[in-house]
């Protein structure tokens, strides 16, 4: 995280939510929830580094946060690929 920016990019997720082009399922594993829960990449902000606590480990692996980026691509460009 760079000390020269006071926000960083945040991708919400939820319990309810279904797999498309923009949504990506997350285990329970891989969010520290009970169930599976859904990160939404068309509704991508931004947050204060302020109101954020302590930082935590990521938790996704390679392979998961390069999906991630993908749903975020595909919520500004459609045609981008899956």
């Amino acid at each position: 995280m760079s000390e020269r920016v006071d926000t960083v990019l945040m991708v919400p997720f939820g319990s309810q939510g279904v797999d498309g082009p923009t949504t990506l399922r997350l285990e329970p594993g891989e969010t520290g929830l009970p169930g599976p829960s859904y990160m939404k990449g068309h509704f991508i902000t931004t947050l204060k580094k302020s109101s954020l606590g302590e930082r935590l480990p990521r938790p996704l692996s390679a392979l998961k946060m390069q999906r991630v980026s993908a749903a975020i691509r595909r919520a500004f460009d459609p045609d981008s690929p899956a």
